[in-house]
């Protein structure tokens, strides 16, 4: 197997890596450039945008014609991960959670009325968006068939009444994509709508405190009473809600693992850095068999992140789902992420757990990756059903 990246690719790899060496990471040692969440400051940001769209490294996951590079899943995954190398990355080129995945499935999914309505302004960079999925218990989360947000029908278009939360990026949303409950189908009873920020019948009841740091417009709560949408901003058929949540999350899922190997590369640098040059009882650190085999096991582990992620890119490149390969992937990238951050700061000692580096932003924000877009817990399951149909047919070539 070839895993070489077609000429052009790599050009693109070396030219996002060139990017963030020159303009974020020495970006992120200001602490001026940062807003009160811990991100990049917008006005920071606007002035980065600028230069990568300038440089032609703008909204890599988007067709030529609407703006973007036109890239594959697979150059994706390689261009995503050289991106995340700094904290500052994804934003900056208009390829970071929630904008990616809304991108990717309007330009799916969407008619050309709704690309050019909802769509086209998220890359363009004039908007921002989110998905409205997630609710309070006894509400839905990795089960969409526990939904309480209800659409009714009306003529004309469609009220919504609930209550969602965690829903990222909320706070400076524009564009929302939402999914509610329009019958008592297990499997045909959601569809999506698409609403608008200035829309009346909803409110952001709160922004959710977290761990941190944020996402711009944090983690928020909402609630609708009676928000109406028409029903030419509904997404696909009545009660393919499911369907759209499905084809969303599946490539979100995996562009998530390809910028957290981002990070994971960026924490082990910092470490391996250190470790070369800090003497102590008369050696470098990098010399003793316990930093090695720490260092080592580390690096093993975002190789084995990188060919499950790599595997997925090629299969969804070849229109099939990639189900048990997004979710293996998953589990095992947001494990080394975590894994990759937690060494660094021990190789570092006081230093990783200060904020003189980023390892401690990084160990942070590492934490959710287990939760977020399903649990790993969840993925486990997935791969079990996999498994217990296929039995030695799970693995193949």
């Amino acid at each position: 197997m070839d895993f070489t990246l077609p000429p052009h690719i790599e050009d693109y790899r070396k030219r996002y890596r060139a990017f963030v060496a020159e303009h974020l990471l020495p970006l992120e040692q200001d602490p001026s450039a940062y807003d009160d969440h811990e991100n990049i400051r917008l006005d920071v940001l606007e002035k980065m945008r600028v230069k990568a769209k300038a440089a032609g490294l703008w909204a890599p996951q988007m067709p030529k014609e609407r703006g973007g590079q036109g890239l594959t899943v697979v150059g994706m995954a390689a261009c995503y991960e050289e991106a995340n190398y700094s904290i500052f990355g994804p934003v900056t080129f208009n390829c970071a959670a929630p904008d990616d995945g809304d991108m990717i499935v309007l330009n799916k999914i969407g008619t050309e009325e709704q690309k050019k309505r909802w769509l086209q302004p998220i890359i363009d960079g004039k908007v921002r968006s989110a998905i409205v999925m997630t609710e309070p218990a006894p509400g839905a989360g990795s089960d969409p068939a526990m939904m309480l947000t209800t659409a009714e029908k009306k003529a004309g278009g469609w009220v919504i009444r609930g209550r969602k939360w965690f829903i990222t990026g909320a706070g400076v949303a524009q564009h929302f994509i939402l999914i509610a409950k329009t019958s008592d189908d297990k499997r045909k009873g959601l569809t999506a709508f698409m609403f608008d920020r200035d829309q009346p019948g909803w409110r952001i009841v709160r922004r959710i405190p977290i761990m941190g740091p944020e996402e711009h417009g944090g983690h928020c709560e909402l609630e609708f009473d009676g928000l109406e949408i028409p029903d030419e901003n509904r997404l696909m058929n009545v009660g393919d809600g499911l369907k759209v949540a499905q084809i969303r999350l599946g490539t979100a899922r995996l562009t998530h693992c390809m910028r957290w190997l981002g990070l994971a590369r960026r924490s082990m640098d910092i470490a391996a850095e250190y470790v070369a040059r800090r003497d102590a009882h008369g050696s470098k650190l990098a010399e003793r068999e316990s930093v090695q085999w720490l260092l080592g096991e580390a690096a093993m582990q975002i190789e084995i992140g990188r060919l499950l992620v790599m595997r997925a890119a090629a299969k969804l490149d070849r229109g099939d789902f990639a189900r048990k390969e997004i979710s293996a992937a998953k589990i095992a990238v947001a494990d080394v992420l975590h894994k990759a951050a937690d060494t660094a700061i021990q190789l570092n000692g006081a230093r990783g757990y200060s904020k003189d580096t980023i390892l401690e932003w990084i160990y942070r924000y590492a934490r959710q990756a287990r939760l977020v877009d399903g649990a790993s817990e969840v993925h486990r399951m997935v791969l079990a059903r996999f498994y217990m149909q296929e039995r030695n047919d799970f693995w193949s070539w």
